[in-house]
């Protein structure tokens, strides 16, 4: 018996497939479902044989974000201890040595979108809709969202979406650089198997040093100093055994 309640986890052939599962409640996020993810996340991670994960939702939602009733619910510091677990989830992702691919099957809003944009890829069904509307119950995105997306669409973009709070579908998203690729919701799921098999196929260091290097941290370091720890990064890839290998196998390949 599975000792998550609202979602689930599968971990198969190197792969890591979290699904959230509250579909009655079009899997908005309350503490407990926090704290089950954030659980099936470092599971995942402690795992070495998996080397790429998919997240994705049932029924109708991917997740629409905090569930609302208990959000209202709770005193300042529950408040607090909520949104430091989120921001304690989403850095699992983004920060991970493993690539994340967010299956967007319907509604992702918020504290939802928010994860869909931690991960490496976001694949979309088409009738999916994506955005932060948190200004409606006079709040902002509380999770890094403003800044992630800002890396993806620029800043005009990000105020329309934020101060009108406004949900946009899948295929506008793919348009504007957010989502990778969108599919007919029948296919999405065998679409995002397949990019994370892809994942899984390439080198589990160069991967991970790859994320390491385009971290968002790491992104706004000066220049010359990413250009410096890219020498020693590589220098130290070129030096493993794994490396050498596959360089000398390529070699002999081409000749």
């Amino acid at each position: 018996m599975s000792k998550y309640e609202h979602i689930e986890l599968d971990c198969r052939d190197g792969l890591g497939i979290i699904t959230f599962n509250r579909p009655d409640q079009l899997n908005a996020m309350n503490r407990r479902m926090m704290d089950e993810i954030i659980d099936a996340l470092e599971t995942v991670l402690n795992d070495p044989g998996i080397r790429a994960a998919v997240i994705t939702g049932k029924g109708r939602a991917f997740m629409a974000g905090a569930d609302i009733k208990e959000y209202a619910a709770q005193r300042p510091e529950e408040f607090d201890d909520f949104r430091a677990k989120g921001l304690r989830l989403y850095e699992l992702i983004e920060c991970s040595g493993i690539p994340f691919i967010a299956a967007v099957n319907g509604f992702a809003l918020g504290g939802g979108f928010e994860i869909a944009l931690s991960c490496d890829f976001i694949l979309a069904a088409e009738a999916a809709t994506m955005g932060l509307p948190e200004v409606h119950i006079g709040l902002i995105p509380g999770g890094g969202g403003l800044y992630r997306l800002l890396q993806k669409v620029g800043l005009n973009r990000v105020k329309e979406m934020v101060l009108l709070g406004q949900s946009y579908p899948a295929m506008e998203m793919n348009n504007w650089g957010v989502v990778y690729k969108v599919f007919p919701e029948a296919d999405l799921m065998n679409q995002a198997l397949l990019l994370a098999e892809k994942l899984r196929r390439r080198p589990a260091q160069a991967v991970k040093a790859l994320k390491g290097m385009l971290n968002p941290e790491r992104i706004e370091q000066p220049f010359r100093r990413q250009m410096e720890e890219e020498g020693k990064t590589v220098f130290e890839l070129f030096n493993t055994t794994t490396a050498q290998e596959l360089i000398k196998a390529f070699s002999n390949k081409s000749k």
